[in-house]
């Protein structure tokens, strides 16, 4: 062989070697989505799980959707309409800027190419019910998947178009129609998909975690007493969300939509379905007065009861269950509080992150604030949208490693497991009011007695500079 044969072969051996593989296709039962492969997994963004819900579909349950042909999933989708800095170009408190939309059921899949039987988790992110978007950086690292588990993130309805039960609303329903909950709603129908789907992206649709943060997590809190969302998920996991709270009354409920309609300008209760929903989105999406979420209210149908009382009757949803909160925010009693009603029945994982960088002990004087767990679950310092003020350390990223390992070991592990076993070692059994037993994720993870750690900062103390990531 000469030696200038030699070298076209090794070229073109090359070409071959750096060639792009072929961009990832699934058929959903919705049509064909085409993504992209890069960190070795597969992504595939803003995937529709549900026609948008504009118009006549304004405050009415995820209908379903079909398209035609291949429909392109390399670019995340908009947030769902919120208020946004004029700039365009600066983060509000959940993380989103630029342009938002109405028209916002969509989510992510970050999965790994040659999956089988793989174990999903499916993220509802935080923002106090009418910030945030599934398509944070800090949500869309490839290191679940390149451990082996599948990712979806998911856009749920914010604000008044979550939750909405105005008088007119509520007249207008019939038979099983349910008001008021439709990001609730929103999150059932991402979890019906998920369970439709997700095998053809080589996942357990027996095997799902659903889990969030804030009010992600309070979501979840509701789903574990809402009974359309029972057998949709096989775990659940809660972060800085935990609460059990008598429900809001549908009375109260349409109290407060009337009170929002007349800030819109109409005549209140009196105001028509149709008036309603011929209000502009950005006109009550862009004002933080108009903007909040108007409450999560018991219709009967959908939402039939508190979790709180679900628990007192024992028809919640009892799943394996990982919770806790950060130690420079209020919430850990909360935390432990579900942590012991759901031990009853299932095994539950409470945990205290309170690991704070070097570089922010400065503007983080009492600990790990709200949301500050985020990068270090997803492992996702090289995806976040967070401001970094400084340099990421090796520990950081070691941390991070480390904190993630447990919740994928929770993705992984059997529904009975009664331990999980970390990164380097950590081994986390789970909690019981005997036992006590909690994770405190620092330097290095290590077991602690859940009654020792403090609900916590004392009241009043700076609450810390990390925003939502």
């Amino acid at each position: 062989m000469t030696r200038q044969l030699i070298l076209s072969l090794l070229a073109c051996m090359a070409v071959s070697a750096n060639a792009e593989s072929p961009a990832p296709k699934v058929m959903l039962d919705s049509g064909i989505i085409v993504g992209e492969s890069a960190d070795g997994v597969h992504y595939f963004r803003g995937v529709p799980y549900a026609k948008p819900p504009v118009g006549e579909l304004r405050w009415q349950a995820p209908q379903p959707i079909k398209w035609q042909g291949e429909r392109d999933a390399t670019e995340f989708a908009a947030p769902c309409a919120q208020p946004t800095n004029p700039d365009g170009k600066t983060r509000n408190g959940g993380g989103v800027w630029g342009n938002t939309s109405e028209d916002c059921l969509y989510l992510n899949v970050v999965a790994p190419p040659s999956a089988k039987s793989a174990p999903v988790m499916v993220w509802l992110h935080g923002g106090a019910s009418f910030l945030g978007a599934g398509s944070l950086g800090s949500y869309n690292a490839p290191a679940f998947a390149q451990d082996g588990v599948i990712m979806v993130t998911v856009n749920y309805r914010l604000g008044p178009a979550g939750y909405f039960a105005h008088p007119s609303l509520v007249k207008s329903v019939s038979g099983s129609d349910s008001v008021g909950n439709y990001a609730l709603q929103d999150a059932v129908a991402s979890l019906e998909w998920v369970k439709r789907n997700i095998k053809q992206f080589g996942g357990d649709p027996d095997n799902v975690t659903v889990f969030g943060q804030s009010a992600g997590g309070f979501m979840v809190v509701n789903l574990l007493g809402i009974p359309s969302a029972k057998g949709l998920f096989a775990k659940a996991g809660i972060q800085s969300g935990a609460a059990l709270r008598d429900g809001l009354s549908l009375d109260d409920a349409q109290q407060r939509a009337s009170e929002w309609a007349t800030k819109m300008g109409l005549d209140g209760a009196n105001a028509s379905l149709a008036q309603l929903r011929s209000i502009p989105a950005a006109k009550f999406s862009q004002n933080r007065d108009t903007a909040r979420s108007l409450g999560s209210p018991i219709d009967g149908k959908f939402k039939t009861q508190s979790t709180l009382n679900a628990f007192k009757t024992g028809s919640a949803n009892y799943v394996p269950l990982i919770i806790g909160s950060n130690n420079g925010e209020g919430g850990f009693n909360g935390a432990r509080a579900v942590a012991t009603e759901m031990s009853k029945k299932a095994p539950v994982f409470l945990y205290n992150f309170a690991y704070v960088p070097e570089w922010r002990k400065e503007s983080q004087p009492m600990g790990a604030p709200h949301s500050a767990e985020i990068v270090y679950v997803f492992d996702s310092w090289d995806t976040t949208t967070l401001n970094i003020e400084g340099g990421v350390e090796a520990i950081d990223r070691t941390v991070a490693k480390r904190v993630h390992s447990c919740w994928v070991a929770f993705a992984k592990a059997s529904p009975t497991a009664t331990s999980l076993n970390c990164a380097d070692g950590f081994s986390w059994p789970a909690f019981s009011e005997k036992s006590d037993d909690a994770a405190r994720f620092e330097a290095a993870p290590s077991l602690v007695k859940a009654s020792t750690i403090p609900n916590g900062p004392p009241r009043g103390a700076p609450r810390g500079s990390m925003a939502p990531n």
